[in-house]
């Protein structure tokens, strides 16, 4: 039998060894392959985050009309409220833990529209602005020394500018009526109840305050609200 060389083992072991080339064509298509799954991921990602940050700034919007939040009693009630008016737009955030009842009211009429077109009957300067359907804005003199005398008392008794009030007593439909203070006046729960504050558009109420008004503060030129939009973030 003939004896094989060494030198001829050495080389055919080293031919079993070596490792398998690839070819060309088989790496372009692997990269291609784990590029495509690197944008995938990378454009799901994107997708989510804008997605996110979006729902994040605009809140959960619900125009007047729509009945989408169902039960005001439930964990979703809306706990803003954006007043489009011809002025600008005013954002005040509603007190549902402290006038439960009164929000609920308000939202269920936001939903009905019963605010869409609603005048400015009354405006008091540095003291308080008045919307709603019934003209009658009773005392306007009790209002004004109000706002005029409101120093000389406690400031524990004050209420802050800008808060958001209806009339106490009994309301029907055409008897809900807004105010908004423009000063700190004091002992204000003896004629409103206050269910929110404006948080946007300050400057929105001071135009607002600044119209000229006839001897009842009755403004001159047609002002009102447009349409109130609910929402869950500002």
């Amino acid at each position: 039998m003939a004896r094989i060389k060494p030198q001829a083992l050495l080389q055919q072991s080293k031919k079993k060894k070596g490792p398998a080339r690839m070819s060309l064509t088989t790496i372009i298509l692997f990269s291609l392959i784990v590029v495509l799954i690197v944008f995938f991921l990378f454009s799901t990602y994107r997708h989510w985050t804008h997605r996110s940050r979006f729902q994040s700034d605009n809140g959960l919007l619900v125009s007047e009309g729509e009945n989408e939040f169902g039960d005001p009693k439930k964990s979703d009630v809306p706990g803003y409220a954006v007043f489009n008016t011809s002025k600008g737009h005013i954002a005040v955030e509603l007190y549902k833990e402290s006038s439960p009842e009164v929000v609920d009211e308000f939202i269920d009429l936001c939903q009905k529209g019963h605010f869409n077109g609603m005048p400015f009957n009354h405006v008091i300067k540095h003291t308080v602005i008045q919307a709603g359907k019934n003209q009658k804005f009773g005392a306007s003199e009790d209002w004004t020394s109000r706002g005029k005398h409101y120093s000389q008392l406690d400031s524990s008794l004050k209420h802050e500018a800008f808060m958001l009030g209806t009339s106490k007593g009994k309301r029907d439909n055409k008897g809900f009526e807004l105010f908004i203070t423009t000063a700190p006046i004091p002992n204000l729960n003896e004629k409103v109840i206050v269910f929110g504050r404006v948080v946007k558009g300050e400057d929105v109420v001071q135009e607002i305050e600044e119209v000229d008004t006839d001897e009842n503060y009755e403004p001159k030129s047609s002002i009102g609200i447009i349409n109130v939009s609910l929402r869950q973030k500002i």
